[in-house]
């Protein structure tokens, strides 16, 4: 170990010390800390990465590479629950003796998308060292897991299947078998089914595969009987931005009538009352649930009736209270299922958190386009959505943080601001997608996807700088530059400072409002308003009376000098300590910072700090 080993590992050690004190003090309510990883890629060690390669080529990660070692390493940052993205069986195409490889005319790059699923009961045979046992397999990882100390969470894709859908574990559940194809809609089918006069010149169905390798444009079990896509696409002939790959589920709502669902049953409805697609849906989260499952991430919530939500929900929790639902849902999608807002919707169907896409995008329009760090302001008052938002700087529909063509370009400490931000504002849960903690920049071609600042979900392939990390199946970070060690323990920091009960318990109080016409509010250049490129923020739980302020730089390259932040009347008697006469603030987060101030001056002259570097952030402890 070098000396730069020691110390960083002294300092990790010493400010985990600090933080798990905090907690303890505090008598924390944890809240969920979710890293996502898809068993693909976090334990590939192949590093040939060919474009379009095949799984001989590139590998693949198994079951098993999630190893005690790199379990504990991961529950040693903070992490709660894991999700693993992309487990359940999806159409591929690659061939094992028991399992053909899919028509390649329904994939999205040859290892196919972990969104078209191909049984709801199974699991990728890809993932297991004896494919045949992949089952086993699983649920011995699910049993490492619980092991050490972690929930599960696992895909549940509501709104489509894979057109090659075929259950081998519950054939009896699998969809359509007993549809009455002759009809667009009805209550009980499974699937819609195009009819001559809907677009796309009739069958048979026409794919935008042409001219791709082994491609046809074709597949065979829809040449005569064609079904609507899962992007809600009536058409024999979708585009190839279509969700072409997949079939759209059918739940008793015909979508094209609008969004008006109300005939659908209650919450109290028994199984025989509802449409078929929600038994078999329950059947499905039973399933799960029964072999160790903890939560489920409901891929595009908002295309489904909120109607199915509040009874399914209501029974996954008769069999386990402490279930969790997230949603991933956007609001501004035309295919919602509710003329309100969505994300409130989901909240009162039952479901724990909702995906936090608005603040995230608005943090990236400061960086790709003209928005302000103030912009921000509208989206804290949101009522109790606020805090049961999902929120993440990286997953993997989005760019990475690191990539050169996005977040201007910054590299991988732009993830500091941004994180500190978006982990430090709500009692929700948080996520950080594999990789980002090590400054993964998915850079060059992979192959579906091609070269769009992500790492591929379609492709067989390994990620060059979190294989560093992994370092052969060691987890023990050895080939890791000193930068992307300082970046992960700096994770590790931010996620134990953040289970302290002032953020899993208290409430928020902007500071961007009040500070507005504050000259020393980190203004740049001939800026006459402030707050655009800094942001701040109060936390305070008032049983334990524990209060930070959060402060970042959100600038790339620009240190913000004399920096005050005016604390007003409303936001003292937020924090409960209108009687101290001196106030501390002491950083937990990236320095050893203290300052003292007097609070007669909070208002008008504020609290000063110390040079803001740029993308960097501070949690200040406040203390009398």
């Amino acid at each position: 170990m070098t000396v730069g080993d020691y110390n960083l590992a002294k300092r990790v050690f010493r400010d985990l010390m600090w933080a798990m004190s905090v907690n303890r003090r505090a008598d924390d309510a944890s809240r969920p800390m979710i890293y996502q990883l898809m068993i693909r890629t976090f334990g590939n060690n192949c590093e040939t990465r060919t474009p379009h390669g095949t799984l001989a080529q590139n590998g693949c990660g198994k079951f098993a590479d999630l190893t005690g070692a790199a379990l504990t390493s991961l529950k040693q940052m903070g992490f709660t629950h894991l999700w693993l993205t992309g487990v359940l069986e999806q159409a591929s195409g690659t061939a094992y003796p028991n399992r053909p490889a899919d028509d390649p005319d329904i994939l999205k790059g040859i290892a196919g998308s972990p969104y078209a699923i191909k049984d709801y009961f199974d699991v990728c045979p890809d993932y297991a060292v004896d494919p045949d046992q992949r089952l086993v397999e699983f649920k011995d990882l699910l049993d490492r897991c619980k092991c050490h100390g972690f929930k599960v969470i696992i895909d549940f894709v509501p709104n489509h299947v894979s057109r090659a859908y075929a259950s081998d574990v519950r054939p009896d559940l699998s969809f359509g078998e007993e549809d009455d194809r002759s009809v667009f809609f009805r209550r009980d089918n499974h699937f819609f089914y195009l009819q001559a006069q809907h677009a796309g010149g009739g069958a048979p169905l026409k794919l935008p595969t042409a001219g791709r390798p082994g491609c046809d444009a074709r597949f065979a079990p829809e040449s005569s009987c064609g079904r609507v896509s899962g992007n809600n696409v009536v058409s024999w002939e979708p585009a190839i931005h279509d969700w072409y790959e997949t079939v759209k589920l059918n739940y008793g709502h015909d979508f094209t009538t609008g969004r008006q669902t109300s005939h659908l049953p209650g919450p109290a409805a028994a199984p025989e009352e509802v449409p078929k697609t929600w038994r078999t849906m329950d059947e499905i989260l039973g399933y799960w649930q029964a072999m160790g499952v903890d939560g489920f991430r409901a891929d595009m919530a908002h295309m489904v009736p909120m109607e199915f939500w509040r009874w399914v929900v209501k029974r996954c929790r008769t069999r386990n209270p402490h279930v969790l639902f997230i949603a991933e849902a956007y609001d501004n999608d035309p295919a919602k299922l509710t003329d309100g807002q969505v994300l409130d919707a989901l909240i009162d169907a039952g479901f724990d958190a909702v995906y936090d896409d608005p603040i995230y995008d608005m943090l990236k329009g400061i960086y790709q386009s003209v928005k302000w760090a103030n912009d921000m302001d509208p989206l804290t008052f949101t009522g109790k959505r606020f805090h049961k938002s999902l929120r993440y700087s990286e997953n993997h529909d989005e760019v990475r943080l690191a990539n050169p063509q996005v977040w201007g370009g910054h590299g991988m400490k732009v993830g500091k601001p941004v994180s500190a931000v978006l982990f430090s504002m709500g009692r929700g849960p948080a996520m950080l997608y594999h990789g980002q903690e090590v400054g993964e920049p998915a850079t060059g071609e992979k192959g579906f996807a091609g070269d769009d600042a992500r790492t591929s979900i379609y492709d067989y392939g390994s990620m060059p700088e979190f294989s560093k990390w992994v370092n052969g199946g060691k987890f023990d970070g050895g080939r890791l530059s000193d930068e992307q060690k300082n970046l992960r323990a700096w994770y590790a920091k931010l996620i134990h400072t953040t289970q302290a009960r002032a953020f899993t318990a208290g409430q928020f109080y902007g500071l961007n409002h009040a500070n507005k016409q504050n000259p020393a509010f980190g203004r740049i250049n001939d800026e006459i308003a402030s707050g655009h490129w800094i942001y701040a923020f109060l936390r305070r739980e008032s049983k334990s009376g524990q209060a930070f302020l959060v402060v970042a730089n959100l600038h790339g390259t620009e240190t913000l000098r004399g920096v005050k932040i005016r604390i007003p009347p409303d936001a003292q008697l937020f924090l409960g300590r209108t009687g101290d006469a001196i106030w501390t603030f002491s950083d937990r987060l990236d320095s050893t910072w203290t300052g003292t101030i007097d609070c007669g001056t909070l208002e008008h002259e504020g609290l000063a700090l110390p040079d803001l570097a740029p993308c960097s952030a501070m949690l200040l402890e406040i203390g009398a």
